[in-house]
């Protein structure tokens, strides 16, 4: 797939928790995304390399981010005003396959990992499945998305580090995530969550990593990950893995 440098212009830029945010972009056209559970390349003046975020949602020529404020990039990033125009590189990833869902299948996420799995769950209930949906953060001042997964049609719960919300702990301890009637899950989050989930999982699934990128489209190899096929750059050949493919060391 060619990646292409858009031009999209900022319509939303607002701050949900203390280091969440969400961006929606305008592009002119529709069909930049293609498939859930891929990712675009920001451009931020005065940095070399371009930040790497995750499409939460798609809505005819808009495109919705989550991002989190973690540096200087994000930061600048959280003060482009309404009509700023940033140069954005898409489509990035393979995305997520909606087809392997079987009828009920299970999504987690785990803090800004959310994001992605949104418009998978959009299009999940668009081919008549029946997502249930667990989001993991570390306290309820961190939650994020939960009424939009529901009103997309998704069965929720929530579960936090210090149980301030939902079920105290973490994705693995919401009772849904061991229901025998899951066929296939998806997740997102950090790697010793998605390697838990990888372990104790008894369905196929699919895992989409979080990775530091520099160039995003497989030229640098700085974000590879061992796989039973041999390395992969998880910009170029991910970020979304199945899970019988990758080696966890």
């Amino acid at each position: 797939m060619t990646n292409i440098a858009h031009k999209l212009r900022v319509v939303e830029n607002r701050q949900l928790t203390s280091r969440t945010w969400k961006m929606v972009l305008e592009a002119d056209k529709e069909g930049i995304i293609t498939a859930p559970g891929q990712f675009v390349n920001l451009e931020v003046e005065g940095k070399f390399l371009r930040r790497p975020i995750s499409v939460c949602g798609v809505d005819g020529r808009c495109i919705t981010l989550l991002y989190d404020v973690v540096g200087e990039g994000t930061e600048e990033m959280s003060r482009w005003p309404e009509g700023y125009v940033a140069d954005v590189l898409a489509p990035l990833g393979n995305g997520f396959d909606p087809s392997r869902s079987g009828d009920s299948p299970l999504l987690l996420g785990g803090g800004i990992g959310v994001a992605p799995l949104y418009q998978l769950a959009r299009r999940l209930v668009e081919l008549g499945r029946r997502p249930v949906v667990i989001l993991g953060f570390n306290t309820a001042a961190d939650v994020v998305w939960e009424e939009e997964f529901r009103q997309a049609g998704a069965e929720v719960y929530v579960a936090t580090v210090d149980g301030s919300r939902g079920t105290k702990g973490f994705v693995t301890d919401v009772p849904a995530c061991a229901d025998p009637a899951r066929t296939y899950f998806y997740a997102c989050g950090p790697l010793p969550m998605l390697r838990a989930l990888s372990d104790s999982m008894p369905v196929s699934g699919e895992l989409s990593l979080e990775a530091r990128m520099a160039c995003g489209f497989g030229v640098c190899m700085c974000c590879v990950v061992q796989t039973a096929d041999g390395p992969k750059g998880i910009c170029k050949k991910g970020p979304v893995f199945r899970k019988e493919e990758l080696i966890w060391k």
